[in-house]
């Protein structure tokens, strides 16, 4: 039994929901999200509701079940309130700007780095150390984000490099004396 799977969706006011087979668009204030989703799952929308149903209890239809549920969610979410992910640049020399819709990066390379941003994101730079990545779709605003800390991961001895506002890195001790 899929606790995720089982809740219903209640569709904001503002948000149209079209389902279409196992195509499915959603359409509010902040823009259009559109997903295929797995053909086994059944997907009925009723009265601002929307529920999930899986088949038969297969493995794969129970592993799929919470997962559908939580995409239709989280497209639901994206175009009512935008997602976010903010990254730190920490190193001496580390830093970011904007070059109209490209994010230019110094980071202790013999070159500066360059991103466009995928369409639907944008970045905002509070300070030359900080960079916040938005956007509608949860997924390809945590997949900009990652390609943006692959650019310099945070290393362990001295912790500079690119890393997630949250997250903290363990320190290593280093080399120690005789």
């Amino acid at each position: 039994m899929s606790r995720i799977g089982n809740k219903a969706i209640t569709v904001p006011e503002g948000v149209e929901v079209k389902i279409d087979g196992h195509h499915i668009t959603v359409k509010g204030p902040k823009g259009t999200l559109e997903r295929d989703l797995n053909k086994n799952m059944e997907i009925s929308l009723e009265n601002n509701v929307i529920t999930v149903k899986r088949p038969n209890d297969d493995p794969a239809n129970r592993s799929l079940h919470g997962l559908t549920r939580t995409l239709i969610n989280n497209m639901i979410i994206g175009v009512v309130n935008e997602y976010k992910r903010e990254l730190e640049i920490n190193g001496v020399g580390y830093r970011a700007q904007k070059k109209g819709n490209k994010l230019v990066m110094n980071l202790g390379y013999s070159h500066t780095v360059e991103m466009d941003p995928p369409a639907g994101i944008t970045f905002d730079l509070p300070d030359a150390n900080h960079i916040t990545v938005r956007g509608i779709d949860k997924e390809l605003v945590g997949q900009t984000a990652a390609v943006i800390r692959t650019k310099r991961p945070p290393e362990v001895y001295r912790g500079k490099g690119i890393k997630y506002a949250e997250e903290h890195i363990r320190r290593k001790e280093g080399k120690t004396g005789k």
